[in-house]
């Protein structure tokens, strides 16, 4: 995901970083509970109201109501942004560091044409029992770390700069004294669930009972049929998604003309295409619908209530509908 070297004195050594977690929870995605149907959002623009590309968004910040939008040129022309370099430091005693102000972790592979460096810094490390401070830039930020040695590879964790790790806002100190006889009962606790360490010993249970779940749905055939996008409401280049309410009437409008075609023996009326900025011009009950639509949607997105749905089993759409 990333390329370039550690600068450790005059010496460099070139790496790639890879990132060395990886999430297992089931992938799930918002849908219509009336039909399973993927729920996708717009890039739309508050000013014009047009669904905006991802080439053609900047970033801003806004202060007192004045607002300096940065380009994404602007940004990549910083000098931190452009160095692809890890920067060290200094070696601190490994206990020193607060564990609270670790984040992510990435492997960092040595280059074959210069595996010596890499193989100095790394017995370096673990000779001197030290951690390597180091500074880097990583997706438009620059960024305080670590380096490490973890089984023959050195690994590189990102640290919190000072300002960015909160203070608590109450007392750890409790008034409540402890007797001497509830202590020696707590310590022989311990003692009685004391072991070594083995992550693999640790189960996530919500994931594995919600595999189990999706699992017995699959098994059971408790499935919907989702119809795919018609043609032409695919979305767009750049990301672009296809308005929802639009892509509703022409699927409305599809299934009359068919209706009509059948009962008339004409041929089937011609749908509504579908696309951003050239639909037909809608009725006006279509665009009342349209307006509350637009209105509940984003009162979802600002009260938060934007979190993963399921999609309602035929058990539950059938309660609904009596």
């Amino acid at each position: 995901m990333w390329s370039g070297a550690i600068s450790f004195g005059l010496v460099n050594v070139p790496v790639k970083l890879y990132s060395a977690s990886s999430s297992h929870d089931l992938p799930l995605h918002q849908v219509h509970d009336a039909d399973g149907g993927r729920i996708r959002y717009q890039r739309r623009c508050e000013v014009c109201g047009e669904i905006v590309a991802y080439e053609h968004i900047d970033k801003s910040y806004e202060e007192d109501g004045k607002v300096v939008v940065l380009s994404d040129e602007e940004l990549a022309s910083l000098p931190a942004e452009a160095s692809k370099e890890i920067q060290v430091l200094e070696f601190v005693p490994s206990d020193q560091i607060d564990p609270l102000m670790l984040g992510d972790a990435y492997y960092l592979e040595p280059d074959p044409k210069a595996a010596k460096p890499y193989a100095l810094l790394r017995s370096t490390l673990e000779q001197a029992e030290r951690t390597a401070v180091v500074k880097y830039a990583l997706r438009q930020r620059t960024r305080l770390g670590v380096l490490r040695v973890r089984d023959d590879l050195m690994v590189l964790q990102s640290v919190m700069w000072p300002d960015e790790l909160r203070e608590p806002e109450f007392s750890g100190r409790a008034d409540a004294k402890v007797t001497a006889a509830e202590q020696k009962m707590a310590n022989a606790l311990v003692e009685q669930l004391s072991e070594d360490f083995n992550p693999e010993g640790y189960v996530d249970d919500y994931q594995l009972q919600l595999h189990e779940l999706v699992e017995a749905k699959l098994t059971s055939g408790e499935t919907t049929e989702v119809a795919g996008p018609a043609a032409g409401e695919e979305p767009a280049a750049g990301g672009e998604v296809i308005d929802l309410m639009a892509a509703l009437q022409a699927s409305l409008d599809r299934k009359r003309g068919a209706a009509r075609g059948a009962g008339s023996g004409e041929g089937s009326g011609k749908a509504r295409k579908a696309t951003t900025g050239t639909s037909a011009e809608p009725t006006q009950a279509t665009r009342s619908r349209s307006a509350k639509a637009a209105n509940k949607a984003e009162g979802d997105q600002e009260d938060g209530t934007g979190g993963t749905k399921q999609a309602g089993t035929p058990a539950k759409r059938r309660g609904k509908a009596g």
